[in-house]
């Protein structure tokens, strides 16, 4: 297994490498308006994952996923004799969609502001079901001196505080 720290310089070196031969080498038409975000390379520097970004509709996508496609060997040729390996490492691209889940993540938020702000509007609104104090108050004192007589006379009757026969 390789040092991580040699495995993220390889990866760096690959997403620079693929940016400059797209941007410079590779002639294709359907290439549209392409962006290399990232590579990762597997720890044995065998396989590598290239990550791009396209602006335009799904045809422009297809369109240059087809042209990366039909590019990989040109492509790989010059990261092998850049990189200096052994073995040249296979690429792989994908579709980095991080735009369209950033976009995906915002509209959620939007809408739990929205359904904040509406509980936030039926709170304010609000009353209660019953009253305000849903518990008994007994202010009379005559009362409360009269339970606690009732209940000492319960105790002196019966001490394990069964009914009395």
């Amino acid at each position: 297994m390789s040092d991580p720290a040699k495995v993220r310089r390889h990866a760096e070196r690959v997403r620079e490498l693929v940016a400059s031969v797209v941007r410079s080498q590779i002639k294709d038409p359907r290439l549209g308006m392409i962006t290399i975000t990232d590579a990762r390379i597997t720890a044995d520097l065998r396989e590598a994952t290239v990550f791009y970004t396209v602006l335009g509709d799904a045809v422009a996508q297809a369109d240059t996923a087809a042209a990366l496609e039909s590019a990989k060997g040109l492509l790989r040729s010059t990261v092998g004799k850049a990189l200096g390996l052994r073995h040249s490492p296979t690429l792989t691209f994908v579709l980095d969609d991080v735009q369209d889940q950033v976009k995906h993540i915002d509209d959620l938020l939007a809408a739990a502001r929205n359904a904040d702000a509406e509980v936030q509007r039926l709170a304010a609104r609000a009353e209660y079901a019953g009253e305000a104090q849903p518990y008994r108050v007994d202010d009379d004192e005559t009362d409360d001196a009269t339970d606690e007589a009732d209940v000492a006379a319960d105790v002196t009757e019966n001490p394990r505080g069964g009914a009395a026969r």
